[in-house]
C-alpha cells in the first residue's frame, strides 16, 4: 500500500531492497519447483532449453544474440546439455554445412516436467493472490525485466563506445534473473524465457 509521506528516494530504497531480497531468496530456493523436478535443472540450462523450444533450432551465434550473452558462454552452457542428450546438434535445414542446436525429445520431456513443477510452485507461492494480482505482478515483473535488459544493453553499448568489452557473460538473464523462476524471463527482457 502506498505511503503518502514516503519520498521518491525512500521508495527507490525500498524497491532496491526488495529486489535484492528477491534475488537472494530466488537463488536460495532456486525457485526450482516442487516434486521430483524440483531443482533438477539449473537456470542457464532452463533458459537455453526454453529458448530452443520457443524459437526452434538455431546456431550458437543466433542463440547467444537472442539471449543477450556471448557465444562462448552459450557454447560452455550448451555442452553439458548435448552430453546429457537434452540438446542435439543437427544440420541447418537450409545450409547443410552449418550446425544448429535443437531440443531433443528427451530435452522436451525434461523441460515439460520442470515447467510443470515451476508452475506448481508459482501456484503455491501466490495461492492467496487473486488472478488480477497474479496478472498485475507478472506484467510489472516483465516490464521490470525488460527495463533491466534495456539498461544492460545500454551499458554494453556505452562500454564498447568507451573501449570496454561490453556484452554480458552471465547466465543469460540479467540480475541473475531468477525472474520468478521461470515465471517469465529467458533473458531479462524476454517475458517468455523462464
Amino acid at each position: 500500500m502506498p505511503n503518502p509521506t514516503e519520498t521518491s528516494a525512500e521508495l527507490l530504497e525500498r524497491l532496491q531492497h526488495q529486489v535484492a531480497l528477491f534475488a537472494r531468496r530466488a537463488e536460495q530456493t532456486r525457485l526450482g519447483g516442487v516434486g521430483k523436478a524440483r531443482n533438477s535443472m539449473d537456470r542457464a540450462a532452463y533458459l537455453l532449453l526454453n529458448r530452443l523450444d520457443r524459437e526452434g533450432p538455431m546456431g550458437v551465434k543466433a542463440l547467444a544474440e537472442a539471449m543477450g550473452i556471448d557465444s562462448s558462454t552459450v557454447t560452455r552452457q550448451v555442452a553439458p546439455l548435448v552430453d546429457t542428450g537434452l540438446v542435439k546438434r543437427t544440420s541447418h535445414p537450409e545450409d547443410g554445412r552449418a550446425v544448429v542446436l535443437a531440443l531433443s525429445p528427451r530435452g522436451r520431456s525434461r523441460l515439460d516436467a520442470v515447467r510443470d513443477s515451476r508452475r506448481q510452485l508459482m501456484a503455491e507461492i501466490t495461492d492467496e493472490w487473486t488472478p488480477q494480482e497474479r496478472e498485475q505482478f507478472t506484467e510489472l515483473l516483465s516490464r521490470f525485466n525488460a527495463s533491466l535488459s534495456d539498461w544492460h544493453t545500454g551499458v554494453g553499448q556505452r562500454d564498447e563506445a568507451e573501449g570496454g568489452t561490453g556484452g554480458e557473460t552471465g547466465a543469460g538473464d540479467a540480475g541473475g534473473t531468477a525472474g520468478p523462476a521461470g515465471a517469465g524471463t529467458a533473458t531479462a527482457g524476454d517475458p517468455q524465457g523462464a
